[in-house]
This record gives C-alpha cells, sequence and structure tokens, in this order.
C-alpha cells in the first residue's frame, strides 16, 4: 500500500519569482564578484564579461516575464474594478457640480449680507463699548443714578460683543475661497520665475533639453554621440 501522508511544504505553491532566478543563481553571484567597481583591462576578460551580460540579461527578461504573468490578474481585476465603478462616480461628481452651481450665486451674495451684517455688529460693539467706559469713568460712587447709568451701558455692551460674535460665527456653509490667475504677460512671468526661482527654471531647461535635444538645435546645448556597452 502506497503512503499517501502529505510530505511537509506539500501545500506551498511554487513562487514564481524564485522559479525565474533558479537557472540564473550562479552567473547573479558570478555578476556580484564582478561588480567591485575595477573595469575590465584585457579583452579575455571583455569576452567573460559580455557572457555574463548576457545570462544577466536574459535572467532579468525571466522575472519580468513571470512579474508580468503573475501581476497581470491582479492588473485586470484592478483595471475592472475602476471601469465597474467610474461611471457611478462620474455621475456622483456631475450631480455634485450641478448642484453646487445651482446655489453659488445666491451664496457669494447671502454671504457678502453676512459679511456686512458683522461689520455693522462690529461697529456697534466698539461704539457700545466706548460708551460703557466713558460712563464706567465718569459714574461718581456716590451717585446711584450714575453707577446704574454706566452698568446700563455696560450690560449694552455686553449685549452688543455677543451679537457681533453671533454675527461672525453666522456663515454661509458649503462657499469657500478659491485663489484663481490669469496669465497677463507670459515674457514678464517667465522673467519673474528666473529671477526669484532658480530651481524651477533650471529643472524645466534640463527636462526641455532632455526631451527635445535629438530634434532641435537647441542654444547653449552641445550634442554628440558616443559608444557606450550596453
Amino acid at each position: 500500500m502506497n503512503d499517501m501522508t502529505p510530505q511537509q511544504g506539500h501545500n506551498c505553491p511554487p513562487d514564481p519569482l524564485d522559479d525565474a532566478l533558479a537557472p540564473y543563481g550562479d552567473f547573479i553571484s558570478e555578476a556580484e564578484n564582478w561588480l567591485d567597481g575595477e573595469p575590465v583591462s584585457n579583452e579575455a576578460q571583455m569576452k567573460e564579461v559580455d557572457s555574463l551580460l548576457k545570462q544577466i540579461k536574459a535572467a532579468k527578461k525571466d522575472v519580468t516575464d513571470a512579474q508580468k504573468s503573475e501581476s497581470a490578474p491582479l492588473h485586470d481585476a484592478w483595471k475592472a474594478a475602476l471601469a465597474r465603478y467610474k461611471p457611478t462616480i462620474d455621475d456622483l461628481d456631475r450631480m455634485t457640480k450641478g448642484l453646487a452651481s445651482l446655489v453659488s450665486d445666491f451664496k457669494r451674495k447671502l454671504a457678502e449680507q453676512k459679511a456686512e451684517a458683522e461689520r455693522i455688529a462690529a461697529q456697534e460693539a466698539a461704539r457700545k463699548r466706548r460708551e460703557a467706559e466713558e460712563a464706567a469713568r465718569k459714574a461718581d460712587t456716590g451717585n446711584i443714578e450714575a453707577q446704574r447709568a454706566a452698568q446700563a451701558a455696560a450690560d449694552e455692551a455686553k449685549a452688543a460683543e455677543e451679537a457681533r460674535l453671533a454675527a461672525k460665527k453666522d456663515t454661509v456653509k458649503g462657499l469657500r475661497t478659491v485663489t484663481k490667475y490669469e496669465i497677463t504677460d507670459h515674457r514678464a512671468a517667465l522673467h519673474w520665475i528666473a529671477q526669484n526661482d532658480r530651481d524651477a527654471m533650471t529643472a524645466f531647461i534640463e527636462e526641455y533639453v532632455r526631451r527635445n535635444h535629438k530634434t532641435a538645435t537647441i542654444d547653449g546645448v552641445n550634442v554628440w554621440q558616443e559608444k557606450e556597452a550596453f
């Protein structure tokens, strides 16, 4: 009777990365030995490195193929999930923007009105505070009517301050401040950037030259060709 007892590790599926690298272990170790910073000095060494380089390139291809094979189902599932949700999300975005546009003008006007009400309340609170301070300064301790008037002025000042705070809190919800811009003079803007943000200008120049040096003759840029190993 055959022994059907599962062996240790029987339920661990093969690792595609390990499988892809398996044939190249010795070559990778040898490549690490060569990569000590010392360049080759003769043709025999060159041929040996070229042969090793061929194996490392093959290893990269097999690992890349394994990566694509393993990740493809995950990537397809990710794209499918995005595609399934996208129409609904886009429609909800359209509704959000549409509803916001319906109330935008009214909210701006209402916000202006509330800002004006807050300004008036602040002026009134400041006036009442000055009156209360003046009444308190003039009130004779021995004059009960003057003391009562000073207290009444203080109460009015307190009420006015509470009204100011209430007006300040009475804001329009769902209204935000957005900073916008318009370029009126591209040349002037370019000069400003060159003078005030040289790093940004340098990054732009380097990226532009990188993308266009093969097809355009750019002032201040030298272009040449040379051989290199690959």
